[in-house]
């Protein structure tokens, strides 16, 4: 396997552990066992290749509040905290109203998961789905296992159950994501002055564990979850799949807090399972969480600066502030949306994209028509991003990517000379990230001198557009000229056919 070193200090080191294997379609039954041996028979499902654009959405108890953050569970416990501050003043003393009272405010009353799915297959998403459990500890889910879930309380309605039918209704691969290896320690379960401490509350939020023990995802905690939370953390897995039969599962980071042995078994049990269900899925992970070429490797508000040789995800939100719904967000543009993707897809990438429902269950119109915009975007130019692959580079100008795991605040905004590149068949697809001023797009990789470039240019023409595309290859860059009306709002496409064994 190919290891690609990059220059950040964070995304060096999680390069060299995600080399992903990618290989022919599986067709022998494997029975995997939970070793990471056994586990690395894997093969990334042809689909999955093909697959570039996803759509998820972090709701619940949380959204309620609606302040700030979707930490707002674990810093409203958190002494000298601002969300602490502010949680006191509006709800009162921790032990009088804690996280768990937030529940019966949960209501979601204007959910409706099939129009939902709708939006979110008119926005252009292969898949879908709801964060199954966040670090809060609360399933989205009817479980068997706990009454601490959305079916018993708030919304009273099994919001995974829901979604993964009207998902699979609407012709999109389900996603259910899971983050709950985050909740060991999160609630001050040692501190007899608040809610969290009282036993009769440990379904919600979890066992005692000592002051101190909480740490973020660089250092792991001390003591480790013991088996019963490692049992508990597998058995709601076990249960998510046996009901709905996810075709990815996402993990958040900070896994690597649950026992390897739980981590493999998990695997095994989901690719085993998925073999019974007759489907190839897809398993997420981020850092070393993980072992190389047993998943997808996965990345959290950053991309990639280079082309890599592996099938990679990352996860970012419509909102630069929060991934859940707050009071005052700062929403990313649909043309920053855009750019995010080609940029992504033309390095061997996909984008998992969330977005932030109101705790009622109505997904604010801002957000509504940033999706919207994608998807009449994707309905023009959909044929450069969907079933593509890789060029031999993935494009070039100006634009410089900064690497690292919650970087994407660094990045600035692409400009007209930013050209990314896709292929599919015959056919090379060069993505023009803004529109020169002149009306004149020159792309120096396709160029008669270009070092890239080896056989002859056959035809030029413009997705979305009718218009015949004047073009001269000359020696320092491909010379295109642009019609007078442009066929789509943010970034356009250009197509060219080349000779088959250029591509």
């Amino acid at each position: 396997m190919i290891k690609k070193y990059i220059t950040s200090a964070l995304l060096s080191v999680l390069l060299g552990a995600c080399a992903t294997k990618e290989t022919v379609k599986q067709t022998a039954k494997i029975n995997f066992e939970a070793n990471w041996e056994s586990l690395s028979q894997y093969e990334v499902p042809e689909w999955w290749k093909n697959t570039k654009f996803g759509i998820y959405f972090h709701w619940g108890p949380y959204s309620v509040p609606a302040h700030e953050t979707e930490w707002y569970s674990h810093y409203m416990y958190n002494a000298g905290n601002e969300v602490r501050k502010y949680h006191e003043e509006t709800y009162g003393p921790l032990n009088e109203f804690g996280y768990k009272d937030f529940i019966p405010m949960f209501t979601g009353e204007h959910f409706n998961a099939d129009e939902w799915a709708k939006l979110f297959k008119e926005a252009g998403a292969q898949f879908a789905g709801p964060v199954a459990e966040h670090a809060d500890g609360f399933a989205m889910w009817d479980s068997d296992l706990t009454h601490w879930d959305a079916k018993e309380m708030g919304p009273k309605r099994d919001i995974v159950g829901e979604m993964a039918e009207a998902v699979k209704k609407h012709d999109m691969k389900f996603i259910a994501t899971y983050h709950r290896h985050w909740m060991y320690a999160w609630f001050p379960t040692w501190d007899k002055t608040t809610d969290a401490a009282d036993k009769k509350y440990e379904g919600l939020y979890g066992p005692y564990t000592p002051k101190g023990t909480f740490n973020m995802a660089k250092t792991k905690s001390d003591p480790l979850p013991d088996d019963k939370f490692n049992e508990e953390w597998l058995a709601r897995l076990d249960e998510l799949m046996e009901k709905y039969q996810p075709d990815i599962i996402w993990f958040d980071n900070r896994m690597d807090i649950i026992g390897e042995k739980y981590r493999q078994q998990f695997l095994a049990n989901y690719y085993n399972n998925a073999q019974k269900w007759g489907k190839e899925v897809v398993c997420t992970y981020k850092f070393h969480d993980l072992e190389e070429g047993t998943a997808v490797l996965d990345l959290e508000r950053s991309r990639m600066k280079e082309k890599q040789p592996f099938v990679w995800l990352t996860d970012d939100s419509v909102d630069w502030k929060a991934w859940c719904h707050i009071n005052d967000p700062k929403y990313k543009t649909t043309n920053r949306l855009i750019d995010f993707l080609v940029d992504v897809v033309s390095k061997n990438g996909a984008v998992l994209l969330n977005i932030p429902p109101k705790a009622n269950g109505e997904i604010p119109q801002e957000v509504i028509t940033r999706l919207k915009e994608m998807g009449k975007w994707l309905n023009t130019n959909g044929e450069a991003i969907y079933d593509t692959r890789p060029w031999k580079i993935f494009g070039e100008g100006p634009q410089e990517i900064k690497e690292g795991h919650l970087s994407e605040h660094k990045n600035k905004e692409a400009v007209a000379e930013d050209i990314r590149f896709t292929t599919k068949g015959d056919y090379l697809y060069a993505i023009a990230l803004d529109w020169p001023k002149d009306g004149i797009l020159k792309v120096k990789s396709l160029g008669q001198n270009s070092e890239v470039l080896s056989q002859e240019l056959l035809q030029v023409s413009m997705l979305g557009s009718n218009k015949v595309i004047e073009w001269k290859q000359e020696k320092e860059y491909l010379k295109v000229q642009l019609p007078e009306d442009r066929p789509c709002e943010h970034a356009f496409v250009i197509k060219l056919k080349l000779s088959p064994q250029d591509l």
